[in-house]
């Protein structure tokens, strides 16, 4: 991009420099940038996730970009990478393989990230969310969430369900009729079907059909659930991450589990597709902003922030990813308001998206699973589930 001259005097940067309070610094001081370097802001987030400027939408980050320096006079480059799992980016902050500024995790990630909020524990730097002044956009139903129930590290980014996509030109009506878990476990289809390529929702697919507790601290639950996945695997093409959105569109492959979201796209560029959530129950998430506690630029993290509440950034985004959006500028159910530039993207993509986002509640969607068990959302693992179940992954994916 154009790089511009910074013009403005070292006293002008001092005044406009934000305050931020941190767990390890709060004596309230500012921070100074020197003038004369670019200052680089590392942003670590799922891929296909932000508005990137390709096939014409908005380049969110080289708008930051232009932003920040027409704001405070200061040159900022973002340096943006992607992970594939949450448990990825978990384990790149643990070993110190990356610094970075700001990260957008799952709702049960960040309740690990936290931990219980001591000095020792929490990987992320408390901001309050209520300090930022775009947050007044976010819907109230998405504030005070149990993973961060004081909005002390996270804003939420975007969030959705996890259904089944599969092909009406390669599937049969009279197997997704019914509108449940048991396609992927189809042997019609073997070689056919797609699996996620994580535990936490590939454990998922299994336990929310057969009612088992998804955050269960007992290890036969997830024994229950490793047999099932066993007796899916010789069906399974393969376990994906965002090789589903090729192996979908080019039907390589006929089913697959997904997040609603990304299954919009994928139909924008094949009328065969088609979704449902599974009636058994599925996965509700947030993923959100955070600012980890290592962080060398929590300032302008914290302005990256409010920037992606804006309505012009936040609309694109929402139309980009495909993900249902918790900001009110771009859709408010208690109002009914719909952006008008997001309806018309929606509709373009898909005459059915606004539908599948925001026709159902997730209430409504996992009625049946509540009634069995406590909540369809991902809590945090304690380290003795977590190390059951990885071995259990481990063990899934080197079988033959």
């Amino acid at each position: 991009m154009k790089k511009l001259l910074l013009l403005l005097p070292l006293v002008l940067l001092v005044a406009l420099s934000l305050t931020l309070t941190s767990c390890s610094d709060n004596d309230g001081e500012q921070t100074v940038i020197d003038s004369g370097k670019t200052v680089t802001l590392n942003v670590y987030n799922w891929g296909e996730y932000i508005s990137d400027g390709f096939e014409g939408a908005l380049d969110v980050n080289a708008e930051f970009e232009k932003y920040y320096y027409e704001k405070f006079g200061v040159k900022v480059e973002v340096n943006y990478t992607t992970y594939e799992t949450n448990e990825y980016m978990y384990s790149k902050l643990v070993n110190g393989a990356g610094t970075y500024d700001i990260i957008i995790p799952s709702d049960y990630m960040i309740q690990k990230l936290i931990g219980d909020g001591s000095e020792e524990q929490c990987m992320l730097e408390p901001f309050d969310a209520t300090t930022i002044e775009n947050y007044a956009h976010i819907s109230d139903s998405f504030k005070n969430m149990y993973y961060d129930p004081n909005n002390m590290y996270s804003v939420p980014y975007t969030y959705g369900m996890v259904g089944i996509i599969y092909n009406t030109a390669l599937v049969d009506e009279e197997d997704y009729k019914d509108k449940s878990w048991n396609l992927l476990w189809n042997e019609k289809y073997k070689g056919k079907i797609l699996q996620f390529n994580n535990p936490r929702d590939a454990f998922g697919t299994a336990m929310y059909l057969e009612g088992l507790d998804i955050n269960s601290t007992d290890t036969a639950v997830w024994d229950k659930a490793f047999a099932k996945l066993s007796e899916q695997k010789p069906l399974v093409q393969g376990y994906v991450s965002d090789e589903v959105f090729n192996k979908m569109t080019t039907a390589s492959a006929a089913i697959s589990p997904y997040y609603a979201g990304d299954f919009l796209t994928m139909a924008a560029d094949n009328d065969d597709l088609s979704f449902y959530y599974p009636v058994e129950g599925t996965n509700y998430f947030v993923d959100a902003m955070c600012i980890p506690k290592n962080a060398k630029n929590k300032d302008i993290a914290k302005e990256y922030i409010n920037f992606m509440l804006s309505e012009e950034i936040a609309v694109a985004n929402a139309l980009y990813i495909g993900y249902a959006s918790p900001n009110t500028l771009v859709y408010n159910a208690k109002t009914g308001y719909i952006n008008p530039d997001y309806e018309e993207g929606m509709l373009e993509l898909t005459d059915k998206a606004i539908d599948i986002l925001y026709s159902a509640s997730p209430d409504e969607i996992n009625k049946t699973y509540t009634e069995k068990n406590e909540t369809p959302c991902y809590k945090s693992f304690t380290t003795e589930i977590q190390d059951y179940t990885n071995a259990l992954w481990e063990s899934l994916k080197t079988q033959n």
